[in-house]
């Protein structure tokens, strides 16, 4: 029997989780040629509300690499596809670790990085505290496009206004001093970015090297308006193999190539 699990949370996991549950996983009653393929989509539990998957979900950590392969051993994992965060770089290390010690297959499922282009301000950076080095001590307004995890460690420059755009509403105030709060679910567009940032007078902006077309709306607005963007880098992962496109990742769950 096949049984993939796919580390989710991207638009990819998602294309991905419905190109399996209308086309590859069986579902009892089709008479499938191919039967016993299952697949289970995992959510690493980050946000409070996650997008409806037409597979099987789990949510959670799985307890480090020990628990990872556990679970690989104990649920009959046959494949994993990780399609996670380009950003999510522990569950990465540790699915790679995993699989290597468990003998499970391991594609990554990775959109590319995006790359700077013909009127784009970028400054590349290799870490959050590198972000905050490059930004001004006092008078900027940033939007701070990084997601929540990080956001306390941009209070090292206080005397500059932070713009954030979340998923999930803050349950706690934030440690910046000076923040504003918009909580929203892209994909968005980047006329919608731009009058955004217009009306918020940024004057930098902050992102994470995340790829995608989802998420590039306001890369588009920052070029438009000659804004600087600080860009961060995509952490450093274990080695393996990287597949970008659906066909690619169904060739290798169907023929192993």
């Amino acid at each position: 029997m096949t049984k993939l699990l796919l580390l989710g949370g991207t638009t990819e996991a998602s294309q991905l989780a419905g190109h399996l549950a209308e086309t590859w996983v069986d579902d009892g009653v089709s008479g499938d040629p191919v039967a016993g393929r299952q697949a289970v989509f995992s959510y690493a539990g980050r946000t409070a509300r996650p997008a409806a998957q037409p597979l099987p979900c789990r949510v959670g950590g799985f307890g480090g690499v020990p628990g990872l392969v556990e679970y690989l051993r104990r649920e009959g994992i046959s494949h994993v596809v990780d399609a996670t965060h380009p950003f999510a770089a522990q569950m990465s290390r540790n699915a790679a670790l995993a699989c290597a010690g468990a003998g499970v297959p391991l594609v990554a499922f990775e959109r590319p990085a995006w790359v700077a282009g013909e009127g784009d301000l970028w400054t590349h950076v290799g870490d959050m505290a590198g972000a905050v080095a490059a930004l001004p001590e006092a008078g900027a307004r940033v939007f701070l496009a990084i997601g929540k995890l990080h956001v306390a460690e941009f209070a090292a420059k206080p005397r500059n206004h932070y713009l954030l755009r979340l998923v999930d509403q803050p349950e706690a105030p934030l440690a910046l001093p000076d923040a504003s709060v918009l909580v929203a679910r892209g994909p968005f567009e980047a006329t919608e970015d731009e009058a955004l940032m217009c009306s918020h007078k940024i004057t930098h902006v902050v992102a994470k090297n995340a790829g995608g077309a989802g998420a590039e709306a306001k890369l588009v607005a920052a070029r438009r308006l000659a804004l600087p963007v600080v860009m961060i880098d995509r952490p450093q992962v274990p080695e393996r193999r990287v597949l970008g496109t659906l066909a690619e990742v169904m060739r290798w769950l169907d023929h192993g190539a």
